[in-house]
């Protein structure tokens, strides 16, 4: 698909001749001759990637950027300042408030180019998912760059089943990625009693709300088997927070997710069955650890799955003979598998 590329410069000969670059190189070309144009012409046209001189009547660039990165629908475009000053204080405030990269005129055309190429393949990189698992991770910091202390500093840990990673008010010291195995997290309420928040697997990050928040652990953290994590500094991921947009995107995506569905867990914790609760538990399971080269099987204490369903650890035991005596699942010992995912899901409890 032809990428499209939004260009603000003041100077018609300059505009004419970086857009016939762009257009031989098969990009799609928009442009504006000063700020106010350019702002309206970004929000009309969405283009994948903006160039934008600093220097303008109207609006200067520095104005432009400050204007789309209020919009949360602009925000994320990437943003390349084009100029004539090389002055470090224009450089520095530029990238400062968000720019993603700088070129400073006269530049030739492979420079141009290569800059582009550069910020979209990143763009398109941070659209997907990373792998599971430490080779994830790698290739997460390889793509992030510029802040090497993140992979000289990280180190795995291994922990074994009901170990404790982190407890309720611990002060967060890293940021945590599953290697191998299941992490949960979980909140005592007053009665004494966990509550599982959140279920994690190979691949998942975990541990760093409290540390955008700059607070003490909400949640305690507990291996649910033999896991092996990797850790990263907090001062080392909070400091590539605030100089990446895409790392910073990543996460706020995380922690949309991850309110988001809270807020389901809740609705249904307090409109459903037992019944309801307990089959939206083993789906949530489902969900989260099936693979696909074989049925799904899991070992789980009826402790921790009462705790997910917010009820007491009979009532889960009575509902689990329940649903083996139907056929959905079978029981041996604590290892659950779950035989008809569509009966639970579809099944009017």
């Amino acid at each position: 698909m032809t990428k499209k590329i939004a260009l603000i410069e003041d100077n018609d000969e300059v505009r004419e001749n970086i857009a016939e670059i762009l257009e031989l190189a098969n990009y799609e070309v928009v442009t504006a001759e000063n700020g106010k144009k350019g702002v309206n012409l970004i929000k009309k046209e969405m283009p994948d990637l903006i160039l934008c001189d600093i220097m303008m009547p109207e609006l200067d660039g520095y104005g432009v950027l400050y204007m789309i990165g209020k919009d949360e629908k602009t925000a994320s475009i990437p943003f390349i300042f084009l100029t004539a000053k090389s002055e470090k204080d224009d450089f520095r405030k530029g990238m400062n408030m968000g720019a993603d990269d700088y070129l400073t005129k006269p530049f030739d055309d492979t420079e141009l180019l290569d800059a582009i190429e550069r910020r979209l393949k990143r763009i398109e990189q941070f659209s997907a998912d990373f792998e599971p698992g430490q080779a994830g991770l790698d290739s997460f910091l390889e793509q992030v760059g510029g802040i090497a202390s993140l992979t000289d500093n990280k180190r795995s840990k291994k922990y074994k089943k009901k170990e404790h990673i982190f407890n309720e008010g611990d002060y967060p010291n890293y940021m945590y990625l599953v290697v191998s195995g299941r992490v949960k997290t979980s909140k005592m309420n007053l009665d004494g009693k966990d509550f599982v928040l959140n279920l994690f697997k190979p691949g998942d990050f975990f541990g760093f709300k409290e540390m955008i928040q700059h607070t003490d652990y909400s949640v305690s953290a507990v291996a649910l088997e033999d896991t092996e994590v990797t850790m990263i500094q907090k001062e080392d991921f909070i400091n590539l927070l605030y100089h990446s947009k895409e790392v910073s995107k990543k996460f706020i995506e995380l922690l949309v997710g991850s309110i988001t569905t809270k807020q389901v867990d809740l609705m249904n914790l307090a409109y459903d069955s037992v019944r309801k609760r307990v089959a939206d538990a083993l789906l949530k399971l489902y969900d989260k650890y099936k693979s696909e080269e074989e049925s799904f099987s899991i070992a789980i204490t009826r402790d921790d799955l009462a705790s997910i369903v917010g009820t007491a650890t009979e009532s889960v035991i009575r509902t689990l003979s329940e649903f083996k005596t139907d056929g959905i699942i079978a029981i041996k010992g604590s290892t659950i598998t779950i035989l008809d995912p569509p009966a639970l899901k579809n099944f009017n409890w």
